[in-house]
């Protein structure tokens, strides 16, 4: 009988040992925990044995790392493990509301209510009466004093807002919208799909490039909760369209005694057109207009914290406080005290532009951004290698995270490349540091786009290459 075949992965170390030399380390992971030891030894040998247990690989695959090449993975783990995961980030994408880094940059009065407040904070209690009160009652009453709205309430995104709204005025009923405004935003959040999950009954009309109120009139049925008008936000459709305006639909709904629900997305409190944004419709003007029920995001074009903010008529918000839904969705202390803050900047509003970094960064002249980049080559030149080559090239930012998605913003980046090092790899370089630089890879170079990067982060970014220099 043939002698079992012993698998090479038996000669990696176990995780006792592993623990033992980390004992006798001179490392800095010698004085931790032997616990957090052999979590992260585990880490490191799951890791070794999936990678050589890969497809294709098996005995054929390149020789197993020894102890010492181990150990030294798990120093580097434990290095890992004193910084977060979700980093400090110089954003050079030019991409201004990147969803994987957060979306919005937070007012610095925003972050300052947070770091002040860590503690225990007056969420549900009057400081007056010593009641309890509506957690979300502070950035209701500075909503509706900035929209002209009877009422609000924040729920914890957009997504959870249409939810709600959809749950309370249409479960068991119908909701008439556009075949043009059947949309999916990011994770494969489709609004058809959302219906079914609020009970409710989609009825889609018009076309994809034509809708007409009549359209709309003619769905109507005894049964009919709502009408929908929802912003296409993440896309536009042009050419030969026709599309129903808010005032008119409003009319339709009042004259059959149906309320009208207006998903704006990205929602904007300050009128657009200051910066040459034609067609992303102010928050107030939905009010004005008569919707029922508005909602919008509060990490997009408001520039504050993840919210799903809902504004509208008294009688609509009340409902949906009271639905049961409206607890699983609701917003945090953190989410309360950045929203408050930020939404009171919206008080002084020829300081936007400084104050709110959204609308700073949208706002930037491309001179202003061409001075930023120029300064940042100069300071790359004076770094004392021949390896690094800087550029000043001009190029186009985003508004990003599905927001006015025909706009793009001419910017500058500064363009590096290193010498003997792919533009691919210098990218992954500066993104795996402890600062994590974000860039763009363009005709086999790395562009930092300055429209997104302040001159205080310039030292992170010559840090990094400094570093590199002397590897």
């Amino acid at each position: 009988m043939a002698a079992k075949k012993t698998s090479p992965l038996a000669a990696l170390p176990a995780v006792g040992q592993l623990v033992e030399l980390l004992k006798a380390s001179s490392h800095p992971v010698h004085e931790a925990d032997p616990k957090l030891m052999a979590h992260l030894s585990r880490q490191v040998l799951d890791e070794v044995r999936a990678r050589w247990q890969q497809p294709g690989k098996g005995d054929t695959a390149a020789p197993l790392p020894a102890t010492e090449e181990i150990l030294a993975r798990v120093e580097k783990a434990w290095d890992a493990w004193g910084r977060s995961r979700t980093c400090r980030v110089v954003n050079g994408s030019g991409i201004i509301l990147h969803s994987g880094l957060g979306r919005a940059a937070w007012a610095e009065e925003a972050t300052a209510a947070l770091s002040g407040n860590s503690g225990y904070v007056l969420l549900e209690v009057d400081q007056e009466e010593g009641r309890r009160r509506r957690r979300d009652q502070f950035c209701a009453d500075l909503l509706c004093s900035l929209t002209g709205a009877e009422a609000a309430t924040v729920v914890n995104n957009n997504a959870a807002a249409t939810m709600l709204i959809l749950n309370e005025m249409g479960a068991g009923r119908e909701i008439v919208v556009s075949r043009s405004q059947m949309i999916e935003i990011g994770g494969s959040f489709r609004l058809p799909d959302v219906f079914e999950a609020a009970g409710c009954r989609l009825v889609e009309v018009g076309t994809t490039n034509k809708s007409r109120v009549s359209d709309y009139e003619e769905a109507i049925t005894e049964n009919t909760g709502a009408l929908m008008l929802v912003h296409t936000s993440n896309y536009r459709i042009v050419g030969f369209t026709e599309h129903v305006e808010l005032a008119p639909m409003v009319a339709l709904g009042r004259r059959h005694g149906i309320p009208v629900i207006h998903d704006l997305g990205s929602g904007s409190l300050v009128d657009m057109k200051r910066w040459g944004i034609q067609d992303e419709p102010a928050v107030q003007v939905s009010v004005r207009d008569g919707a029922d029920v508005i909602c919008f995001s509060g990490d997009k074009l408001v520039g504050g914290p993840q919210a799903g903010i809902i504004i509208g008529k008294r009688k609509w918000i009340d409902r949906m406080r009271r639905n049961p839904m409206a607890r699983a969705l609701r917003i945090d202390k953190s989410t309360c005290l950045a929203l408050e803050a930020t939404l009171k900047l919206y008080f002084e509003p020829d300081r936007l532009e400084e104050r709110i970094p959204t609308l700073g960064m949208l706002a930037a002249s491309p001179d202003s951004v061409r001075e930023r980049a120029l300064a940042l080559k100069e300071l790359l030149d004076s770094l004392s290698t021949g390896a690094l080559k800087a550029s000043v090239v001009p190029s186009t930012s985003e508004l990003g995270a599905g927001t006015l998605p025909t706009h793009g913003i001419p910017t500058w980046c500064v363009a590096l490349s290193w010498e003997g090092m792919s533009a691919q790899d210098l990218g992954d370089y500066l993104r795996q540091r402890p600062v994590a630089i974000f860039s763009r890879i363009k005709d086999d170079q790395v562009h930092l786009d300055l429209r997104t990067i302040h001159r205080d982060e310039f030292s992170d970014i010559q840090n990094a290459l400094g570093d590199l220099q002397s590897e």
